[in-house]
C-alpha cells in the first residue's frame, strides 16, 4: 500500500505496526526537512499520526498548545495534529486552518480518527471489509492492492459518472470503497461496530446587503493577500501556476506584492491560437516580473491519454486533466510547492451555467409550473436539435430547461452527458440494474441542503459540494501528486471562502458578467485585458484527435470487446455515435472521451493490468 504511493512522497517512507492497526506514510519533504518524518508520536509514543497536507496556522497553534504543555519535538505542522488531538479530540479539526487528509491512532483509548479538510481538497478513501477490517488511503490504488477488497462496481455509480464526468462523494466507482466527504471525520473505535462520518463544518449564507461595494472590494483584497500570505511558508522552493486568467493572475498578484523575492510562475502555451492562453499569462509576469516559464504543448499530443486510468484510479473525465498534467509537471521541474487559483468560478459566480441558470429562473419565476412546463415542453419538441451552435442559439435545450424545476435545469445544464444522451447509450440490462435511480439524486441532494433561498447561492452550494471536490480538486491533486508537487489553493481558504459567501449575488454576477466583485477589486492589481477577456478553458482538442490520430483508438476502445462484455451498453448506439462523428455529421466528442476514459478504466485498473504512475510501475489489480 505505501509502495504505490510513492509519488505522494518520493522523499521518504515510514511505518507503524501495533497490536489491531498498521499506518505508512510516503514524505514530500515540504516544511522541516529533517525533523518531520512520518508516522509522528506524541511524547511518550501512544498516539500517532500519518497525514497529507498542511496546517498554515502551525504556529499560532503549536504556541498554544505549548503553553498548556505539550512538548514539540519538531518544527514540523504534523505534530500540532497529534497535540491537537490530545488536548481537543475531535474538535481538533476546528482548530486547523489548510488542506488535509490525516489518520490518528490513538493508543490508550483503541481509537482510530480519521479527517479530511473542508473542500476537499486532499483525498482519502476507505474501506470494510467483511471481516471488519478496515482500510484507508490517499488513493484508491492503495487499497486495490489488498486481495480481499471487492472489486464489485456499483451501477449507480457509473449513472453518476456518466452524467457529471466524476464519481461524487461518499461513492466511488466500487460498492465497497467510500470516499470521506469533505468537511467530515469518522471516528472508529476498536471491536465497535462500524463508524458513520460526521460533518464538523459547513458554509454559511448570509449576504450582508449594508455595506458598500468599495468596502466589500477592500474586505476581498485584504482577505485574498491574507489567504495566499500563510500559504508561502515553505522550506522548499515555491511558484505559482499563472494561465492568463482572472483566478491565477490574481494569485500571481498577491504573491509578488507580499513576498521579498521574485515569484516563479509556470504555464503551457499550445500550438494552436484557439486553445493558447500564454500571452495574456507573459503580461502579468512582465508586469510583476517573476520568473516565468513556458513550455509550448504541442496540441496533438494525446500520450498522456491511456495513463490516465492509472492516475486517476476511477474513470474520470474531465479531459483538462491531460494539461493540468502537463503544467504541474513543468512546475516540478523547478518547484515543490505551487499555488493556484482554484475556486474563484465556484466563489464569485463565474461559470457561464450561472448566467444561464439566471436568467432561466427569471422567466419560471413568471409563469406557473403548470403553464410553464407545457407551454415550453412543446417548444423544446418542435424546435430543431442544435448541439453544433453556440448555447445562446440552442433554444431546444433552453426551452427544455425552463419547462423543468431549478433543480432538474441546472443538472441539465452541469450533465456531462443529458437524460436523452444517456438513456440512448445504456442497454435494458443496465436500466434495470439501476433500479430507477437517477444521478440528479445526489444534486437534488445538495440544492435542497442548501441554507439559503438566493437561486444563485444554492447552485455555487451544490458546486462546492459536488464539482468542486469531485472534479476540480480532484483533477489537480491527482495531476500534481503524480508528480510529487503539491498544489496550495488560497481562494479555498476557509475564512475567504465563509466571507465570499456572505457577498451579495448581485455583487458576484451583474450585467451578464460572472465574478463581477472580483475583476473590479483586482483592477488595480491585474490589467484589464485580462480580467475582461471572454473566458476560454484549459481545453484540448478532442473533436479533431477522435477524427484524426486517435481515429483507430477511439473506435477501438468504443465498439470493442471492454465495454460490450460489460453488457451495460447499447452497442448499435456506441456504433452510430463513432460513425456520426468520424463522418463530420455531428460533435459527439464529449460521450466518446468519457465512454473512452471508463473503458480504459476497466481495461488498465479493474482489470489489474500493469500501470504507471509517475513514471513508475505498480501493479494495482487481481
Amino acid at each position: 500500500m505505501n509502495a504505490v504511493q510513492t509519488h505522494r512522497g518520493p522523499d521518504g517512507h515510514g511505518l507503524y505496526f501495533a497490536p489491531g492497526i498498521g499506518l505508512g506514510h510516503r514524505r514530500l519533504s515540504i516544511i522541516d526537512l529533517d525533523g518531520g518524518q512520518q508516522p509522528l508520536f506524541n511524547e511518550d509514543r501512544t498516539v500517532t499520526v500519518v497525514y497529507n497536507g498542511e496546517i498554515y496556522n502551525y504556529q499560532e497553534l503549536a504556541s498554544e498548545l505549548a503553553a498548556l504543555g505539550h512538548r514539540f519535538h519538531s518544527r514540523t505542522d504534523t505534530e500540532v495534529i497529534v497535540h491537537g488531538w490530545e488536548e481537543w479530540g475531535e474538535s481538533c479539526v476546528d482548530r486547523f486552518r489548510g488542506m488535509f487528509a490525516f489518520a490518528v491512532w490513538d493508543q490508550p483509548r483503541q481509537t482510530l480518527f480519521l479527517a479530511r479538510d473542508r473542500v476537499g481538497i486532499k483525498p482519502l478513501y476507505y474501506s470494510w471489509l467483511p471481516d471488519g477490517r478496515l482500510f484507508f488511503a490517499s488513493e484508491m490504488k492503495a487499497l486495490l492492492v489488498c486481495p480481499d477488497l471487492a472489486r464489485n462496481i456499483d451501477p449507480t455509480a457509473v449513472e453518476d459518472y456518466f452524467a457529471y464526468g466524476y464519481v461524487p462523494d461518499p461513492k466511488s466507482i466500487y460498492r465497497d470503497v467510500f470516499k470521506l466527504p469533505p468537511r467530515h471525520y469518522l471516528c472508529q473505535r476498536q471491536g465497535k461496530p462500524p463508524a458513520r462520518s460526521r460533518s464538523y463544518w459547513d458554509i454559511r449564507i448570509s449576504a450582508e446587503n449594508n455595506r458598500s461595494a468599495e468596502t466589500i472590494t477592500d474586505e476581498l483584497i485584504d482577505g485574498l493577500r491574507e489567504a495566499v500570505r500563510v500559504r508561502l511558508i515553505s522550506d522548499v522552493p515555491l511558484g505559482a501556476f499563472l494561465s492568463g486568467g482572472v483566478d491565477s493572475s490574481g494569485v500571481v498578484a498577491m504573491m509578488a506584492q507580499t513576498s521579498t523575492s521574485p515569484v516563479n510562475t509556470c504555464a503551457i502555451a499550445f500550438g494552436e491560437h484557439e486553445y493558447d492562453e500564454s500571452a495574456y499569462a507573459n503580461i502579468v509576469a512582465e508586469r510583476y516580473g517573476t520568473r516565468h516559464h513556458v513550455r509550448t504543448v504541442d496540441p496533438n499530443a494525446f500520450d498522456l491519454v491511456d495513463r490516465l486510468a492509472a492516475i486517476y484510479d476511477e474513470p474520470f473525465a474531465d479531459s483538462s486533466a491531460m494539461p493540468t498534467y502537463r503544467v504541474c509537471a513543468l512546475a516540478r521541474e523547478r518547484v515543490t510547492v505551487a499555488l493556484s487559483g482554484d475556486g474563484g468560478d465556484e466563489l464569485f459566480a463565474g461559470y457561464r451555467r450561472y448566467l444561464w441558470h439566471m436568467q432561466e429562473e427569471r422567466v419560471r419565476g413568471l409563469l406557473p409550473a403548470w403553464l410553464r412546463r407545457p407551454i415550453f415542453g412543446f417548444l423544446a419538441t418542435v424546435y430543431p436539435k442544435a448541439d453544433w451552435a453556440p448555447r445562446f442559439l440552442r433554444a431546444k435545450t433552453t426551452f427544455q430547461e425552463l419547462a423543468q424545476n431549478s433543480e432538474e435545469a441546472f443538472f441539465q445544464s452541469l450533465s456531462q452527458l443529458n437524460d436523452g444522451l444517456r438513456n440512448r447509450l445504456y442497454s435494458d440490462r443496465f436500466r434495470s440494474e439501476l433500479q430507477a435511480y437517477h444521478g440528479i439524486e445526489v444534486l437534488r441532494g445538495h440544492m435542497r441542503a442548501a441554507p439559503t433561498e438566493d437561486s444563485l447561492s444554492k447552485v455555487q452550494y451544490a458546486d462546492m459540494k459536488m464539482y468542486l471536490p469531485g472534479d476540480i480538486l480532484t483533477k489537480v491533486d491527482r495531476a500534481s501528486m503524480a508528480n510529487s508537487l503539491e498544489v496550495r489553493v488560497p481562494m479555498l481558504d476557509h475564512r475567504f471562502l465563509g466571507w465570499a459567501f456572505g457577498v451579495p449575488s448581485e455583487l458576484k454576477l451583474k450585467n451578464r458578467e460572472g465574478k463581477h466583485i472580483l475583476k473590479t477589486a483586482l483592477e488595480p492589481h491585474v490589467p484589464k485585458e485580462i480580467l475582461y477577456r471572454p473566458k476560454m478553458g484549459f481545453s484540448i482538442p478532442l473533436r479533431d484527435w477522435f477524427r484524426g490520430p486517435l481515429r483507430e483508438r477511439v473506435r477501438a476502445a468504443v465498439t470493442g470487446p471492454t465495454l460490450d462484455e460489460t453488457g451495460w451498453f447499447n452497442k448499435s448506439f456506441l456504433r452510430s455515435l463513432i460513425d456520426q462523428h468520424q463522418s463530420g455529421r455531428r460533435d459527439n466528442s464529449t460521450v466518446l472521451w468519457s465512454l473512452l476514459m471508463f473503458e480504459s478504466f476497466l481495461r488498465r485498473v479493474h482489470h489489474g493490468t500493469n500501470v504507471v504512475v509517475g513514471g513508475t510501475p505498480a501493479e494495482v489489480g487481481g
